[in-house]
């Protein structure tokens, strides 16, 4: 167990390196904790880095032909990867202030020249790191090597032959592994019913639903809306889910929809928008940002002029961080939910009278 005291925050956080688990304080005055959340870490605990800069399976469609609409648009955008070096780089300034990375980019980490020495690097210091596969190119040899130094693997659903293979492969060899589906207006007929039919395969350890966002190759066509009659029994019926048999998760850009449209949920076990307050994004290219979703650059920051740590106080990502500060000031529910997401606004499943969204310059 890892434990962290954020001096200037006023908070403590732990981490178990073995089962994943994570919990921190409220803000701490005077020796006791207050119950009210800490805004933000004084350094990223979670870190997504996209080391693919290319995506041989985006190239040939496969991600368009399972319905999903690649947010990194790996179908016509083709990148050097992220050299190894760099990726050294990153994990050295993270020892002993990161608990976790999250491998991705535009392509499967698993396709990378360097994937195991990266996790095998990453483990070294102390860096619990995890990635999401579509599974196109998973093998006997690389599901050991996530056993071995992997924390969890993600699958992106894509309901087809080596999706199923892919999960089977990872379960047989011991890989904790997850389900990555993403909700649309279009799949959450899916969703639902696969939830009703308890079908997602036998020993994943967690079914996540990730929202569907129209950055990249996403369309607005697809975004889940509230008057979707779906989205409201969906969200019910993952309220009264039976965690035996798997664990369901939802990624923070569904916080809205769990406040607004599930029932009987703890809300402290929501956290909304980490973005730029708990975690940040750094692409093959080395340009960190607060969240991945910045397809424009806006707010990022390059780290071959300066480190993590900068990048972190800098004026961009203090800008990011108006927003959360700022929203719905007359909403109950502001502290659990900060407004939802800046990048995508019109993803967030609320229609609150409330919803009140600042102007950021």
């Amino acid at each position: 167990m890892i434990k962290k005291i954020d001096k200037k925050n006023k908070f403590v956080s732990v981490f178990n390196q073995k089962t994943g688990f994570y919990a921190r304080s409220g803000v701490i005055e005077n020796g006791k904790d207050t119950g009210v959340d800490p805004f933000m870490a004084s350094f990223p605990e979670l870190i997504d880095i996209g080391i693919m800069g290319s995506c041989s399976s985006g190239k040939s469609g496969i991600c368009i032909k399972s319905g999903i609409e690649c947010y990194q648009n790996g179908l016509e955008i083709d990148k050097p990867d992220m050299p190894l070096e760099d990726f050294k780089k990153l994990i050295d300034e993270c020892e002993n202030k990161t608990f976790q990375v999250a491998l991705g980019g535009r392509g499967d980490p698993d396709m990378h020249k360097d994937f195991k020495q990266i996790l095998e690097y990453s483990r070294e210091h102390q860096v619990i790191p995890n990635f999401t596969t579509s599974g196109c190119g998973m093998t006997e040899e690389k599901a050991e090597i996530a056993k071995e130094y992997c924390g969890a693997v993600a699958v992106s659903w894509h309901e087809a032959d080596y999706t199923l293979k892919t999960l089977d492969l990872l379960i047989k060899k011991g890989v904790k592994t997850n389900v990555h589906f993403v909700l649309s207006q279009k799949s959450i007929q899916r969703a639902y019913e696969l939830l009703s039919a308890k079908g997602f395969p036998e020993g994943v350890n967690a079914v996540v639903f990730l929202l569907h966002k129209p950055i990249g190759l996403g369309t607005k066509a697809k975004i889940l809306g509230m008057d979707n009659p779906l989205a409201s029994k969906f969200f019910d019926l993952a309220s009264d889910w039976d965690m035996g048999i798997h664990k369901l998760g939802f990624d923070s850009c569904s916080v809205p929809g769990l406040l607004n449209l599930a029932h009987g949920i703890d809300e402290d076990s929501f956290d909304t928008c980490e973005a730029g307050r708990w975690s940040m994004y750094i692409s093959a290219d080395m340009k960190a940002m607060p969240c991945s979703f910045d397809a424009l650059g806006n707010w990022e920051h390059d780290l071959r002029q300066s480190s993590i740590a900068q990048a972190w106080a800098s004026p961009q990502f203090e800008e990011f961080r108006k927003f959360f500060r700022r929203a719905c000031p007359g909403c109950r529910d502001r502290r659990s939910c900060m407004g939802g997401c800046q990048i995508a606004n019109d993803i967030v499943l609320c229609g609150r009278s409330e919803r009140e969204l600042p102007k950021i310059s």
